[in-house]
């Protein structure tokens, strides 16, 4: 699966995009997020505020409980704001 990081994600995380091979029992956004989390420190830091960081499931928002089962791109942002 893809995985990509825009603007301060990507910086916490040292990386603009990666692919990974998920283990077994990622269900949902939340379950990759925690994963991620359990990556290194850099990880920790990315994804350490609950509900901070958005998700897209290939290109469309996602909630927390959203499942990952077949998603070909996972990409991870902060909050944006208009103006």
């Amino acid at each position: 699966m893809k995985l990509v990081y825009f603007a301060w994600v990507r910086e916490r995380v040292g990386k603009a995009e990666e692919v990974v091979d998920l283990p077994a029992g990622l269900a949902t956004v939340s379950d990759l997020l925690a994963w991620l989390r359990g990556r290194g420190e850099e990880y920790a830091h990315a994804f350490e505020g609950e509900g901070v960081v958005r998700v897209a499931i290939d290109r469309v928002h996602a909630k927390p409980d959203a499942p990952i089962s077949g998603a070909a791109e996972i990409a991870f942002f902060p909050p944006m704001t208009g103006g």
